[in-house]
């Protein structure tokens, strides 16, 4: 299977498609995993989750413009809907997702 692009795996057809832009080396970012895992859980099928390592993957990083990680961003017919610094729980982040759920 070909490797997919950036904007390919945005563009999620009917699907949102939540980005976790973090590095093996963040704290908040190890935090952030299970919840990530808990959310994907409870909303598989209908929420796509992808991690882009920044330090591998800067230019989709610099792209839309993360400053700081972890950052949490929400596409939705590969627009950007919802965004996040920081560390996120799970009951808010699922609440940002809702709405985009099919």
């Amino acid at each position: 299977m070909a490797k997919k692009s950036f904007a390919e795996l945005i563009n999620s057809p009917g699907m949102p498609v939540l980005v976790d832009f973090f590095a093996d080396w963040c704290g908040p970012c190890k935090t952030m995993a299970p919840i990530l895992e808990q959310v994907a859980a409870q909303h598989q099928g209908k929420l796509k989750i992808i991690k882009v390592d920044v330090d591998r993957n800067p230019a989709a990083a610099q792209q839309f413009r993360v400053q700081s990680i972890p950052t949490l961003i929400l596409f939705h017919k590969g627009q950007p809907v919802w965004r996040q610094a920081g560390a996120v729980p799970a009951a808010q982040l699922t609440q940002a997702v809702q709405p985009f759920l099919s």
